[in-house]
Order: structure tokens, then sequence, then C-alpha cells
């Protein structure tokens, strides 16, 4: 197995790198506004990444897209995940789904949101079906040209800003899940509240209301009865991210932590000096190490065309578990070895503490994540999650 980085990754990185620090740039000014930038900052972030080619990365280049990899894409995501505030939000990532669209799906939907012209949002938890999707109440009902939608989503992550929204529900008599594309701005949508979190994100995950809204046909995304399975999908992806974003968390707090217990004396000898911070950071240090190879090594087997997509499922929960998990390891002992610096928000080492927590509930609990774990391991033996393609 080849592990170097190729000189195009090795690129790649350095103006993810590059344009994360742009991101930072903006970090105080998200936290002191309580998350939100201005619009033409944003605006101006946007072309950043449009430019610096780290903008809908998961996107094909025929349409527009970076037309990376999900090795790429990790690559990407981990310098990404250094930056506080979720600023990562902003070089924005299409649900992976959209791809699926009709080619008019996609010159309405996809191409523009490629573009950074729209926002989609992915509409699937609701009051009652968090861990289970499969549980949802929201249905849609057949009327003349279409369908009637009813139902409440919560947690709708950039829902806010959002200018549709891909919405799972029940479809006809049989209930068969389903994704529709519904406009932010159709009669019946209402969005009823936006929650303020432990974090100050610069998007936010309003809640949302449902009532007799009109979807035609044409605006089933993958045909009725397929929305779980893409949704799944969905989900594959998005664990990876987490834990490609967690683990570049985790190593700009280590660095932090480093250069800080360098350069902070106490009792006449830098704390690095004492060997109770030598072992936090070299806690840190391994908990990092362990977590990327094994997210690398997870997302080039995803990019390998056999690659059996129930395993692989399965491996990116183990990818999120062991890298939300490990980040929260992590940034608590940043904040020990901070002190009392590392409890004040103008430290990024605070704000990380609180996003971090968040990434073991997301996309899917840790709870959640062990059952498929271990769903897999009773259905097919120890070596499907353990070892890499053969």
């Amino acid at each position: 197995m080849e592990f170097r980085y190729t000189p195009e990754q090795a690129d790649l990185k350095a103006r993810s790198a590059a344009y994360s620090r742009l991101l930072m740039q903006y970090e105080d000014q998200s936290e002191q506004a309580g998350g939100p930038l201005p619009a033409e900052t944003v605006r101006e972030l946007i072309r950043a990444a449009i430019d610096a080619g780290v903008y809908a990365i998961n996107m094909p280049a025929e349409w527009g897209g970076a037309g990376l990899s999900l090795l790429d894409q990790v690559i990407v995501e981990e310098e990404f995940g250094k930056v506080t505030n979720c600023l990562w939000d902003i070089p924005w990532r299409p649900a992976n789904v959209l791809a699926y669209g009709t080619e008019a799906q996609r010159e309405k939907y996809l191409l523009p949101v490629i573009r950074g012209e729209r926002f989609d949002a992915f509409a699937v938890t609701e009051p009652g079906a968090g861990s289970d999707p499969g549980s949802g109440t929201s249905t849609a009902d057949r009327t003349d040209g279409g369908w009637l939608l009813n139902g409440e989503k919560w947690f709708v992550t950039c829902g806010d800003i959002a200018d549709f929204l891909l919405v799972q529900a029940d479809a006809g008599p049989d209930r068969a899940p389903t994704l529709f594309f519904v406009d932010k701005q159709a009669p019946g949508v209402k969005m009823t509240r936006v929650p303020r979190f432990m974090h100050s994100a610069v998007n936010g995950h309003p809640e949302f209301v449902f009532t007799d809204v009109f979807v035609p046909d044409e605006d089933v995304l993958g045909g009725v009865g397929n929305g779980y399975d893409l949704t799944k999908e969905w989900f594959t992806d998005e664990r990876l991210m987490i834990a490609a974003r967690t683990t570049g968390a985790a190593e700009r707090a280590l660095e932090l932590a480093r250069d800080w217990a360098v350069e902070r004396r106490q009792f006449g000898s830098r704390i690095a000096d004492f060997q109770l911070i030598q072992g936090m950071l070299a806690d840190c240090a391994v908990d990092i190490a362990v977590c990327r190879a094994y997210t690398h090594q997870v997302a080039w087997e995803a990019d390998q065309p056999l690659t059996d997509r129930k395993t692989l499922h399965a491996k990116a929960s183990t990818a999120k578990l062991a890298a939300s998990e490990a980040a929260g390891r992590v940034i608590d002992r940043c904040v020990q070895i901070f002190g009392g610096r590392g409890y004040d928000r103008s430290y990024p080492v605070e704000r990380l503490y609180r996003e971090l927590r968040v990434d073991r509930i997301w996309e899917g609990t840790s709870e959640i994540q062990r059952l498929i774990i271990a769903n897999e391991l009773i259905k097919r033996g120890t070596q499907a999650l353990a070892l890499p393609l053969h």
C-alpha cells in the first residue's frame, strides 16, 4: 500500500490549509456575533473557496465541482476541521445524493448550489425520530400532479440559509420512505424556531413544520421508496467527513496546547517539562495519529469500485465513532493544559471544546454507531471491519 500523498494531494492539502487560515481570521468576529457573519463577508469567502478549488468538493468537475475522490475530500475536511465556529460550512459541500437527480433537477437545484448561488439542507430528524430515521411520521399523500407533504423536522443543519430542503417523508398508502425537493418559500413551509446551542456556529439548525405543502412529481429525488437508501448513503459520507474534521480539530488543539506548554512557565520551569503534561500531550498525539490513519484507509477503500457498501457503512461508523470520541478526549486534555485560559472564549481551545461535543451526537450518536458496528461484526465477522481491502 502507498501511504504517501501524491504531489496533487500535497498541493490540495496546502491549498486547504491556506483557505482554513483565511477562515480563522473571522473566528473572533463570528464568536462575538454569536455565529453569523455579514452576508458580504460570506460571499467573499465563498468566492475565495471557489478560486482555491475547495468548494463543492464532492461534485464532478464536469458540473463545476472540484471532482475530488473521497480520500481527497478527507484531506480537505481535515484542514477545515481546524477552524472554529463551524466556518467550514462556508466552503459548501452539497448533499452527495443531489447527484442522483434527473437532468432537470440538476439544472434547477444542484448546479446553482455548485456555483454558490443557492444552498441546500437535509431534513431527516423529527421530534420523535432522531437516531431512528425510519420511525419518522412525516407523510406525503397523493394529489393531482404530485404530493401533499405534512410533518415536522428538527435540527435541519443550515436550514436557516438554505433555499431548498431535501425532506424525507413516507409516501403513499405503502408509506414508502422518499426524498422530496421542497422550496423553503413554498406555501405551507414554516421555519418555527432556530434553537441556540452550545456552539456559536456561523449557520443555524432550525425547526420546520410542513402543512399541506404541494410537491410536484418532478421534485421526487431518486424515485418513490428509495429515500432511506439515499439517506443512508448520505450518512456514510457525512460520517467520514466528521471523522476527518474532528481529527483536524484535535490536531489544532494539540498544536496550541503544545506551544502553550513550551512557553508557559510555573515553578521555575516550562510546564512542558512536567511529566503529567507530557503524558497528556503524548496521549493526544496517539489519538490523532490512529484516527487519521483509519479515516484515510476507509476513505481510500470507499473510492475503490468493488467496495461492499454495507461494510463501508459500518467502517464509516467506526471512523466517526473513533475520531469524534478521541477528539473529545484530546480537547479535554488541551483545555486542562491551558488551565484557566482554556476556559476563556477568546481562546480557540475553549470554542473547540464546545463545538466538538456535538460530533458524538449528530449524523448518528455514538451509541448508534456502536450498534451499526456490532451488527456488522455479528453478520460478517471481525475481519470485515479490521482489515483493508485485499
